[in-house]
């Protein structure tokens, strides 16, 4: 098949985030499909910026429309989606005509982009697909106090409903999105659950790596000094509830733990700042390394904490890529959530408490401190079982050919 995917945020191992559109489109091209990703030239997410243009990827057609840079979610982020979906709208004759697509994907977190599918698909002739990563507007809505009546939440609503009308299969990352949908208007039967995963041989390929010396010599010392080591690895908003991590490790300042976080994102430096001014000797705050530098990172920890916000949103189920990473690594994890989904659960690698609830996460992480490194690693293996098992490209990428029917 020809399979068009418009993903603005899409990125590959070149680029940062989102690596999922490449990810799979890698597994396509090796079963023989040819893939054009459409995305945009500028986005939050990612680490490095394409050049406008066409690119080649191992395999991957790539087309990066210019959009203007921006920082947050404010007005400029507004304009860089308008600009990206009316440079794809204009060209719908080019893409439908040139490529002539089998499948047109819609997949960027916000809705809209059904819009350009839709036009494409229907003068291609082609099978339309919308890819739900996080409910818009909902997700604005509950988590960042967004008006129902604000404008820019009736134009997501306007859009979901027609997504779930118009397209010929609904694929879900989210795993409890079934009644939700449905009050929305999606035949259910159109509708199939394809969560995030891990892309094995570059896991592999990657384990080859070393850490970057700082980082390599900071977890070096802690081993030395006989400490615990909690880590986070991956971005820092409000979302990920390091807040709460760190009011956790201030009331374990006594006990032999430490803490490293590494990344970056909109609460990092503010992040630092209150490591510092509260004198939080036993966290360390890097800054983001590459992805293959990843497992060598998870490697040198104990425990990998993953918090989110308490929120209705997550109701809906939860899919995280640094979730997997962490699974895939043999972490035992602290999980602290409220979701219609619990992977840690599911899996036995770790231990669950509730979100936003610093006392609890300082428990948590004394029981898990508590048991020994053999113990732990036990729970680490039942991880990484769950996701050769379940989570890894292949198996997703196949899972979504299939529901193309």
């Amino acid at each position: 098949m020809k399979i068009l995917l418009i993903n603005h945020y899409a990125g590959s191992p070149q680029h940062g985030m989102e690596f999922r559109p490449y990810y799979l489109a890698r597994e396509w091209v090796r079963q023989g499909h040819q893939v054009l990703i459409v995305a945009a030239s500028h986005s939050h997410v990612r680490a490095t910026q394409p050049q406008p243009g066409a690119q080649t990827l191992d395999g991957i057609s790539y087309c990066w429309y210019r959009t203007p840079a921006y920082e947050g979610n404010g007005l400029g982020r507004v304009r860089n989606i308008w600009a990206f979906c009316r440079h794809v709208w204009k060209d719908t004759d080019i893409l439908a005509d040139s490529f002539e697509p089998d499948v047109v994907i819609a997949s960027s977190t916000y809705p809209m982009d059904i819009w350009v599918a839709r036009r494409i698909a229907r003068r291609a002739r082609a099978k339309l697909v919308y890819e739900v990563h996080d409910l818009w507007p909902l997700s604005p809505i509950e988590l960042s106090g967004m008006s129902p009546r604000h404008p820019f939440a009736l134009l997501c609503q306007k859009a979901e409903n027609d997504a779930y009308r118009d397209a010929d299969v609904v694929v879900s990352m989210l795993p409890c999105v079934h009644e939700h949908m449905a009050a929305h208007g999606l035949d259910l039967a159109k509708l199939h659950i394809v969560p995030n995963g891990i892309a094995l041989d570059d896991w592999q390929a990657a384990e080859a790596h070393t850490l970057n010396a700082p980082l390599a010599a900071h977890l070096q010392a802690l081993r030395a000094q006989g400490r615990t080591v909690v880590g986070y690895a991956g971005s820092m908003g409000l979302p990920n509830a390091l807040d709460v991590l760190l009011d956790a490790a201030a009331a374990l300042r006594q006990e032999p733990l430490s803490f490293v976080l590494v990344g970056s994102g909109h609460e990092a430096a503010r992040l630092r700042q209150r490591v510092a001014s509260e004198g939080l000797s036993h966290v360390q705050v890097f800054d983001p390394i590459p992805k293959a530098q990843i497992p060598a990172l998870l490697a040198g920890l104990d425990i990998a904490y993953i918090g989110w916000q308490r929120t209705p949103i997550y109701r809906f189920g939860i899919a995280p890529n640094k979730l997997m990473d962490y699974m895939m690594a043999q972490c035992a994890v602290l999980h602290s959530v409220d979701a219609g989904n619990d992977p840690v659960a599911e899996a036995g690698c770790g231990l669950t408490v509730p979100p936003q609830d610093p006392a609890a996460v300082a428990q948590g992480l004394r029981t898990l401190a508590a048991l020994s490194p053999q113990e732990r690693a036990a729970m680490g293996e039942r991880g990484r079982r769950y996701v050769l098992q379940r989570h890894t490209y292949p198996v997703l990428a196949q899972r979504f050919i299939d529901a193309l029917g």
